[in-house]
């Protein structure tokens, strides 16, 4: 086990799921895409780091995802806490750091960091959700290549489709054609929260309230199971954000997600990535 002290505080990586479970319900809200990965089906590929202070009492964790380019790597607790995390313990070379403003500024001597894009983390629980009606229609993994088109995702980055089998996707077909849809990011039932997530309407069939209706959909369904759903959005896609307020999702804090990289590493490798930002799991519906 890696661990590093300093007069304050000390960091070291953690397994015990109790453990992390604790921390991450102190506003199980704002670690929603946490929650999920911590008993997901790729949770083998993520690694977990606490700081305590000189007294041992929890005050930071960070949580970086290996399986996915660009790497996830989440903080959440006290910004000095997260920087002895990424100081002594968890050093990824490349991530896109999702944390707040403070967290970016904890790290800056640490990390060089790309110009940050601020997202709002939008909640709806079962009291306060308004359904929209429409044609929403239940995906199954015979649609996987209709969403992947919609999503204009290659052979090789293309959902598989043990996404949609696993997860709660919904679309709309104008004469046959999948021309929009919604899904989820992570369903943890066991922790009581999922996520929502890849929310797309073709450019050509906005404007009819398309998006409303499949992410309403998927959220009367997961809300079956789950009594908190999350999701993310631009801060400055008011039309998203008013589509998602239409629906009862009230907005829970404001995040920052920025690619960062390791000072005197290498840059070259993130490049292309750097290009094609809007990878699946950012995706939203304007």
């Amino acid at each position: 086990m890696a661990v590093a002290s300093s007069p304050r505080l000390r960091a070291r990586s953690v397994g015990d799921r109790v453990e992390i479970a604790a921390f991450l319900r102190t506003d199980r809200l704002y670690a929603a895409y946490a929650l999920g990965d911590l008993d997901g089906p790729n949770r083998t590929r993520v690694s977990w780091a606490m700081a305590h202070d000189d007294a041992g009492r929890p005050t930071a964790l960070a949580m970086h995802h290996e399986g996915l380019v660009p790497q996830p790597l989440f903080l959440m607790g006290a910004p000095d806490g997260c920087r002895a995390i990424l100081d002594s313990v968890l050093k990824p070379r490349d991530a896109y750091l999702q944390g707040t403003e403070l967290h970016g500024v904890a790290i800056r001597d640490l990390y060089e960091l790309e110009t940050p894009v601020r997202m709002l983390r939008m909640v709806v629980d079962r009291d306060t959700f308004i359904p929209f009606a429409g044609p929403a229609e239940r995906l199954t993994a015979l649609d996987v290549d209709d969403l992947n088109r919609l999503y204009q995702l290659g052979f090789r980055a293309g959902f598989p489709a043990s996404v949609v089998e696993d997860g709660v996707y919904y679309g709309i077909r104008v004469r046959g054609r999948l021309v929009s849809a919604a899904g989820t990011h992570a369903v943890n039932r066991r922790e009581g929260i999922a996520v929502v997530g890849n929310v797309m309407t073709y450019t050509d069939f906005r404007g009819h309230d398309f998006a409303k209706m499949v992410t309403s959909a998927v959220s009367a369904e997961l809300l079956d199971r789950v009594p908190d759903i999350a999701l993310n959005v631009h801060a400055d896609n008011e039309p998203a954000v008013a589509a998602y307020t239409r629906l009862g999702y009230r907005t829970h804090c404001q995040l920052i997600e920025r690619l960062a990289r390791r000072r005197h590493g290498s840059w070259g490798l993130m490049r292309p990535i750097r290009e094609a930002m809007r990878i699946p799991w950012q995706r939203e519906q304007k």
